[in-house]
């Protein structure tokens, strides 16, 4: 049984709870901000639910695991909850958390989760483990915040309220690993987003899953994709759930493309093929026809290529277009890209042919 410590951490203190936990529990586990990504949570929630949880927790420890009270370092009032489930049969723990809707932002999650990671590590752990849902962006910031690393996702690893099953993002620290905080290759956009006044870029979420599949099946976006048809759309789906993941990851920005003035989606446009030791990125575009021959898609490559060079490491943003496609080469030239290569038979085409394909590239300014 591990011992009930009380651990400090900065601006918290992680205690063993206390009935007095129930009333202010109830409060914030009632709210959807905090039940919505745990599935398992009673809705509605209620005091009772409070005081059955505090059983839970003492049984936690019983069977070796640990259950804390998040309290406010001055006040000793609860603000959350944070534990690590008793071992699995590996050795490794696995650490969970929530946080008051009223505590949130002020980086609570992340020092609990740095202080219970350090207790663990002290008394012998070698291995905690973080899951996430794969829409949980805040946590998943939590976790790299606390010097987690990604892992991977667990397809279909969660059943959902609504009956479904969901992905989470899995993330683990190890007892020597450095503990810092783990930083996106590309950060954010400020203020989420970015905007010139005539177009806006969002990043793209599940809000755009309708838009996003309409755009890619248009015959004349899917003759240019790779493979050169629209996806399915399940493939659509978990792209734009998994979009914020891959941004936090590395893996690749997925952004849409709107009006500035009407918000309506215009279009998509994309950083993948990102890789940091090369400082080179690749850049992809599409727009819905009754935004097309407005400027709107080298406003929104301008935006995304300057951003890029101004908030990370890359040097070169390369390109690739079909030959044929006279109108993506003019967008292009006039965001200040310049042709570098044709690459032959590089893509794959329809019924097993291969394609031409046309590579352009914009550098980072020298000063």
């Amino acid at each position: 049984m591990l011992p009930q410590d009380v651990i400090l951490a900065g601006q918290v203190v992680l205690r063993p709870p206390v009935p007095a936990d129930a009333e202010p529990m109830a409060r914030a586990c009632a709210d959807p901000r905090v039940h919505h990504f745990l599935p398992t949570m009673p809705v509605p929630y209620t005091r009772d639910d409070a005081v059955a949880f505090l059983g839970i927790a003492e049984q936690t420890w019983k069977a070796g695991g640990a259950a804390f009270t998040v309290a406010d370092a001055e006040t000793d009032e609860w603000i959350g909850n944070i534990g690590l489930k008793p071992l699995d049969p590996r050795g490794n723990g696995e650490i969970g958390y929530l946080v008051a809707p009223w505590a949130q932002g002020r980086g609570v999650a992340t020092e609990a989760t740095r202080a219970l990671t350090g207790w663990a590590f002290a008394l012998g752990l070698r291995r905690v483990e973080l899951l996430a849902d794969v829409e949980n962006l805040a946590s998943q910031r939590v976790a790299m915040a606390a010097g987690f690393h990604h892992e991977g996702v667990r397809r279909s690893a969660e059943a959902r309220r609504d009956g479904t099953r969901g992905d989470l993002v899995a993330f683990a620290r190890l007892h020597d690993d450095p503990g810092e905080r783990v930083r996106p290759f590309l950060s954010g956009f400020p203020g989420g987003s970015l905007s010139d006044g005539v177009v806006r870029l969002t990043p793209l979420g599940p809000r755009d899953t309708d838009d996003y599949h309409a755009l890619q099946n248009l015959p004349d976006v899917a003759r240019y994709s790779v493979p050169p048809e629209g996806p399915d759309p399940a493939r659509v789906e978990r792209l734009c759930r998994e979009a914020g993941m891959r941004w936090l990851t590395g893996d690749r920005v997925e952004v849409a493309i709107r009006d500035a003035g009407t918000d309506d989606f215009a279009g998509h446009i994309q950083l993948t093929s990102i890789v940091p030791l090369l400082g080179q990125a690749m850049t992809g575009y599409s727009t819905l026809p009754a935004f097309r021959g407005r400027g709107f898609t080298v406003r929104a490559v301008n935006l995304l290529v300057e951003w890029a060079f101004e908030h990370s490491s890359l040097e070169r943003i390369v390109a690739g277009t079909a030959p044929s496609n006279i109108a993506s080469q003019r967008v292009l030239e006039r965001a200040g890209f310049s042709r570098e290569a044709l690459l032959r038979s590089l893509l794959p085409g329809p019924d097993g042919t291969r394609l031409d394909d046309l590579q352009w590239c914009r550098m980072r300014p020298r000063e």
